[in-house]
Order: C-alpha cells, then sequence, then structure tokens
C-alpha cells in the first residue's frame, strides 16, 4: 500500500471518531521505523514502517499534533533521520535522550512544551514498560508489535475514545 492509499485509509478511520486527542506521541525505534538508530551510522539512509508516513501525514492534515518520545541513546543520529525523512515539521516537540524513568520524564517535557494534558494525549511504543508508566500518568497508551499501523490507530483511537467517555461521567458525577 503506498503513502497516499494509508493516509486515504487513515483520514477514513480519523473520520468514524468524534473525539480525538490533541496530541498523538510516537516511539522512535520499532514504532515509526524498524531499526534501533544507534546501530547505524548517520550516513545511511532509513526508511519508516509501510503505514507510518500515511498515518503521520492524515494526522497533520486532520490538524493533531505529533510528538516524539524516545530513550535513544544516539540523539543526534535519531535526529539526523528525522530531517533526513522530512519529518521535522511534523512535530511540535521532540523529546529524544536517554532515561531510565520509562518515558515519564518524556511527557513531562512534552506536557511543559505543549500545555497538552496527559489525557488529551494518545501515545504509542513497541516496550510494555513505557506503555505501563505513561499510562499511569493517564495518557492513552498502544503496544505495537510491528510499528505504528492503520489496525494501531484505530485501536488507539477507540481506546483514546473509550477513555475520554470514562472521563467525562467522572465529571458528572
Amino acid at each position: 500500500m503506498g503513502d497516499e492509499t494509508v493516509k486515504n485509509d487513515a483520514l477514513q478511520i480519523i473520520g468514524m471518531f468524534q473525539v480525538l486527542p490533541r496530541l498523538v506521541v510516537f516511539d522512535l525505534d520499532y514504532t515509526l521505523w524498524p531499526f534501533y538508530c544507534d546501530c547505524l551510522s548517520k550516513r545511511e539512509m532509513p526508511s519508516l514502517y509501510p503505514q507510518a508516513k500515511g498515518i503521520v501525514d492524515a494526522l497533520k492534515e486532520k490538524g493533531i499534533d505529533m510528538a516524539i518520545a524516545s530513550r535513544s541513546p544516539t540523539s543526534d543520529i535519531a535526529k539526523t533521520f528525522i530531517d533526513k525523512l522530512s519529518l521535522k515539521p511534523m512535530f511540535v516537540a521532540q523529546e529524544i535522550f536517554s532515561s531510565w524513568t520509562h518515558k515519564t520524564d518524556h511527557f513531562q517535557r512534552i506536557h511543559s512544551r505543549t500545555g497538552i494534558p496527559f489525557n488529551s494525549m494518545l501515545f504509542f511504543d513497541d516496550e510494555d514498560r513505557n506503555i505501563q508508566s505513561v499510562s499511569k500518568m493517564g495518557v492513552t497508551s498502544i503496544l505495537v508489535g510491528d510499528g505504528v499501523n492503520l489496525g494501531a490507530l484505530r485501536q488507539g483511537l477507540t481506546e483514546f475514545s473509550q477513555n475520554a467517555s470514562k472521563s467525562e461521567k467522572k465529571d458528572e458525577d
């Protein structure tokens, strides 16, 4: 499936939901791209998972902000790859630094930078420990097995929508 086809399918999926996240946050390694960037050289030309670009383009078109939260120990390589893939303008925040906090520091910084509450965020990552810790902050978090794809997008928006309606019910009580 080409980027345009994926983008159109992603736009259809996004259109099915009334409640959308204000910010979608992606991990990099094994979420947006199929490798650890610390295992590659800056000179190499990286590639994304097949459906990642179309999904990012669709979110951008819908006006949904995006950010990166990565624990990569080689932030210079990660940032070079983001530039090479022409993704830099897509993200309102890029928190790429090595950490033992399972991304909670990344999310604190993203929140400080954007002012967006955690419960208005949707997060995709390939590591369960990150999903667990970030979920406790109130972020809807989705574990991806083989990179971000249309199935993960649909699951993420479904869970985000369910979490949003639960918090509305709490507010009414």
